[in-house]
């Protein structure tokens, strides 16, 4: 996997370990850093493709961090890796640019494909997370999305097919993309490359904008009469 890699957590145990993890799997770790300010002193130097960083570390959080190091360098991709479920950091993180957003339960094999997928514009993010983001977005209606201002809402939906749109609802909801293709009849391959279509007709940029889309237009709501 031909990415730079940078690791930011304020545990030097935990550190040593991910990174030694992640080169046994051929990812080229770059750097890493222990606190939020470390990790924008790193990342102005070392221009990683992809950060893994926590919330809960001294000094400077992984939350101020992340809004530190987009506003400054867009194009570097972060993923939030941490303990913490609050609904508030985790709608914080996508508020804020992040590019995904995993508890550190998740296991290395599944870690290590998130990470291929973000490569290929998936977002790392679990069932679970996606629910509650949906959630967040429904119950936040002044919520504005950069990317959803736009009145012709309905008109681009209209873009979608019938299988898409099938899709666009199963995701929103939750739904794993193995989980769609089973219910659909179609391989979790055939699934990604839809969702790839999906993003790309309605101008958005990831499943996190997907899921605030559905939440915005009523979607959900609408197929569940």
């Amino acid at each position: 996997m031909k990415m730079k890699l940078m690791l930011v957590d304020d545990h030097p145990l935990f550190l040593e370990g991910l990174q030694y993890l992640l080169e046994t799997y051929g990812i080229d770790v770059t750097g890493a850093a222990q606190n939020g300010r470390e990790a924008l002193e790193q990342a102005r130097a070392l221009k990683p493709d992809i950060i893994l960083m926590d919330i809960k570390m001294p000094e400077c959080t992984g939350i101020d961090a992340l809004k530190l190091i987009k506003a400054e360098m867009p194009e570097i991709k972060i993923i939030m890796l941490t303990t913490s479920e609050e609904d508030g950091d985790l709608f914080d993180a996508v508020k804020y640019g992040a590019s995904g957003y995993l508890l550190k339960n998740t296991n290395a094999r599944e870690l290590v494909d998130m990470l291929s997928d973000l490569e290929k514009g998936e977002v790392p993010l679990s069932p679970d997370l996606a629910s509650r983001l949906l959630k967040e977005f429904k119950n936040n209606s002044s919520y504005e999305h950069k990317h959803m201002e736009n009145p012709s809402e309905d008109s681009r939906e209209r873009q979608l097919t019938l299988r898409q749109t099938e899709i666009l609802e199963m995701v929103a909801k939750g739904i794993t993309y193995k989980e769609a293709g089973d219910a659909l009849g179609l391989t979790e391959r055939t699934v990604k490359y839809h969702m790839g279509r999906i993003i790309e007709l309605l101008h958005l940029e990831n499943r996190a904008q997907v899921i605030a889309y559905a939440a915005r237009t009523g979607l959900v709501e609408k197929t569940q009469k």
